[in-house]
């Protein structure tokens, strides 16, 4: 079993901060750490992603859609839809789930994306 807290694992770094709590085949679990207006690129990966905001506030990308979220919110998108996370003013704590995990390939957009500094990479 895996059991932590957001304090015991938060962690900040130049760009957002993901610590891994828990990943198998099947789910991929992290403790997302944003700084304000710090971001996860737009991608769309094979797989669902869940993301539950525990502090502060920001946006989720849900295919065309920008969902304003803040703290008890749970949004879930679907594999193959557009996602990307973005903190608002204040940063953003949030439980990210994805299922099953996405591949290295399929994070290069994130990677190209946090390079350029951008949120929507072309």
């Amino acid at each position: 079993m895996v059991a932590t807290d957001f304090d015991a694992e938060r962690e900040f770094e130049e760009g957002f901060s993901a610590q891994q709590i828990h990943a198998s085949d099947r789910a991929k679990v992290v403790l997302g750490f944003f700084r304000p207006e710090q971001f996860i690129p737009v991608h769309a990966p094979s797989s669902d992603l869940v993301v539950t905001v525990v502090e502060g506030s920001g946006v989720v990308r849900d295919g065309d859609e920008d969902r304003a979220v803040e703290p008890g919110d749970v949004v879930v998108v679907p594999a193959d839809e557009d996602r990307g996370i973005k903190a608002g003013e204040t940063g953003l704590e949030a439980t990210l789930v994805t299922a099953p995990p996405p591949t290295d390939a399929e994070h290069e957009p994130v990677r190209r994306g946090l390079q350029q500094g951008q949120f929507e990479p072309e």
